[in-house]
């Protein structure tokens, strides 16, 4: 992919438009997914992965071959979708496709699918409590593997207050998740109780 990637790149940077689509191709599904995850709306989400490409189209040739691609155009993507929260003032963002490592059995019953989705619920709301770049920070580390200095560069943050903004981040998810009810405790507790109350 990394040879392909380069050869993209560069007849891309020339003007060649198939060679663009061949990026497009290879990296719309994750700045889709972290526009999805910023924004939590899949028309949204869409606007903003086409937003992406479009303004990477028209910066190209000002890309700096020396940074990684993908670090780049993710950094457009999270930029776009902070300035369309902060214009919705919300914070809002989705883990309905979070990655979860493959089940060595094969794909989960319907409990677990049940149990994974709440999860994913509660996942969310916890998200929802971040500020957008937080937000996008979180999305970058633990759903991207982006190193600090990678979020650094993409949110255009010094290395201390990506470290900052990731501790404290993780601080308020504990901190969250600890004092909430947990989904399958609440319906465990209401299973017993009789409907006429």
């Amino acid at each position: 992919m990394q040879d392909n990637e380069s050869t993209w790149l560069i007849r891309a940077q020339k003007g060649d438009p198939e060679a663009f689509g061949s990026l497009i191709e290879a990296y719309q599904k994750p700045v889709y997914n972290l526009c999805y995850r910023m924004l939590n709306d899949a028309n949204d989400a869409e606007d903003a992965a086409q937003e992406t490409f479009l303004r990477a189209y028209k910066n190209l040739r000002r890309y700096d071959n020396s940074r990684p691609f993908p670090t780049w155009l993710l950094s457009i993507a999270a930029h776009y979708c902070i300035d369309q929260i902060r214009k919705r003032r919300m914070t809002i963002v989705s883990v309905e496709e979070l990655p979860y490592p493959d089940l060595p059995d094969g794909e989960p019953g319907p409990e677990a699918a049940l149990s994974r989705g709440e999860e994913q619920r509660r996942i969310q709301r916890l998200l929802d409590t971040l500020s957008p770049q937080d937000r996008a920070a979180v999305v970058m580390y633990y759903w991207y593997d982006f190193s600090y200095e990678e979020i650094s560069q993409a949110l255009s943050l010094t290395l201390s207050a990506v470290k900052s903004r990731l501790h404290r981040a993780r601080r308020e998810l504990v901190q969250e998740w600890a004092n909430a009810p947990s989904p399958a405790l609440v319906v465990e507790r209401t299973r017993h109780e009789s409907p006429a109350f």
